[in-house]
């Protein structure tokens, strides 16, 4: 079967038609940023789920006139219009009613408390283990028993409360290097950290069962201090 490159990359395409779609895809993006600047956020970081399905339902709009015939850039003007009136209409009421306010961004969670996981079940809907450690690494912390509190914004954000140096805990080690040393026998006495929850105690050699999640993998437990 003998491929037709210019069906496939071309088809009926009219060059008169092209030079339109250029112009629709400037004039429809040029529309985007300006409906974006105008939510008042400045990068996609700060974005809540609510803000991101506006951009969503945005970019829908947006994209059919860019390359669709039968839709006028008009139509688009007019939803852009009610989508941006909904974003203002629901902010407000939000700023108003904090019972709606968590409705729609949600509520932070409370990740980490004493240098322990508290709500790995939870956190996993939002970041794999890996992508969790990879943020605290990127804030140079080296264990769990360096951080007093951590919370999951409803941004995605991570707000991160540190113990003093000399309050420093043993904790579950973070670097991949180190984490990767866990196993399921204890190879001597010492400080252990569980791998999933981050309960850290003694254990004698051997096998153990950690307390809180019922687990028996570890790993050498860390106390350094945190580097600033």
């Amino acid at each position: 079967m003998k491929l037709n490159f210019e069906e496939i990359f071309i088809g009926d395409l009219d060059l008169t038609f092209a030079a339109e779609i250029t112009i629709r895809t400037l004039i429809m993006f040029a529309m985007v940023l300006v409906v974006l600047r105008m939510s008042g956020k400045k990068g996609v970081r700060q974005l809540s789920l609510f803000e991101v399905a506006i951009i969503i339902a945005l970019g829908s709009a947006a994209g059919d006139p860019m390359f669709n015939k039968e839709s006028s850039i008009l139509t688009s003007v007019v939803v852009f219009a009610a989508i941006i009136i909904l974003y203002r209409l629901i902010t407000l009421w939000a700023s108003k009613s904090e019972k709606f306010e968590r409705i729609i961004e949600g509520d932070p969670l409370y990740v980490i408390e004493n240098g322990e996981f508290i709500l790995l079940d939870n956190l996993s809907h939002t970041f794999a283990k890996d992508e969790f450690f990879a943020e605290m690494r990127q804030v140079s912390i080296e264990h769990l028993g360096q951080i007093k509190t951590a919370i999951l914004e409803t941004n995605g954000n991570i707000s991160f409360y540190y113990y003093e140096d000399h309050e420093v805990k043993y904790g579950l080690p973070i670097q991949p290097k180190v984490y990767e040393k866990k196993s399921e026998q204890v190879p001597e006495t010492g400080i252990y950290a569980c791998t999933y929850c981050g309960h850290t105690q003694e254990l004698q050699q051997g096998i153990s069962h950690c307390p809180h999640c019922k687990r028996k993998e570890w790993v050498k437990a860390l106390n350094t201090k945190r580097l600033t």
